[in-house]
C-alpha cells in the first residue's frame, strides 16, 4: 500500500469509527440495546467494506490504471451483492433493530465518503499557479 493510500485510509477510518461510536450511542438512546447492536454491526460493515475497497484499489494501482479501475468497479459491485445478501439473510432477525442498522449504514457511508474526499484533497493538493518543473513556463529568459 502506498503511503498516500494509507493516509487516506486512516483519514477516512478514524472519523468513521468516531461516527460509529455516535451511531451506537444514538441507537442505544433511540432503540435500546437492539438499536445499539444494529448500529455496531453497521459500523463494522461500513468500515470493512470501504477499507477493503481502498486496499484493493491501492494494490491494483501498482499494476496499471486499468486494473485500478477494474478493482474499483469490482469492489463496488461486490459490496452491493454482499449487502443484498446480508439483508436477505438477516431480514427476519430480531437480535438487533434493522432501522438503526439501516440509518447507521447510510450515515456512516456519508461520513466515510466525506472524510475520504477530505483526506484525498489534503494529500493530492497541487498549486495550479506554480509551473511544473521543466515546463515552458518554468524556463526563465
Amino acid at each position: 500500500m502506498q503511503p498516500s493510500d494509507a493516509r487516506i485510509l486512516r483519514g477516512a477510518a478514524i472519523p468513521s469509527v468516531l461516527g460509529g461510536a455516535a451511531a451506537i450511542v444514538a441507537g442505544l438512546l433511540l432503540g435500546g440495546a437492539k438499536g445499539a447492536l444494529g448500529a455496531a454491526i453497521a459500523t463494522v460493515v461500513v468500515i470493512a467494506f470501504f477499507s477493503i475497497s481502498v486496499v484493493a484499489v491501492s494494490y491494483a494501482s501498482k499494476i496499471s490504471p486499468q486494473m485500478m479501475f477494474a478493482a474499483a468497479v469490482f469492489s463496488y459491485i461486490t459490496k452491493i451483492f454482499v449487502m443484498f445478501a446480508l439483508v436477505a439473510v438477516f431480514k427476519d432477525a430480531t437480535a438487533w433493530n434493522p432501522q438503526a442498522f439501516a440509518w447507521s449504514v447510510i450515515a456512516l457511508t456519508l461520513v466515510w465518503i466525506g472524510a475520504e474526499m477530505r483526506a484525498s484533497m489534503k494529500i493530492k493538493a497541487i498549486d495550479l499557479d506554480t509551473p511544473a518543473p521543466g515546463s515552458v513556463a518554468d524556463r526563465s529568459p
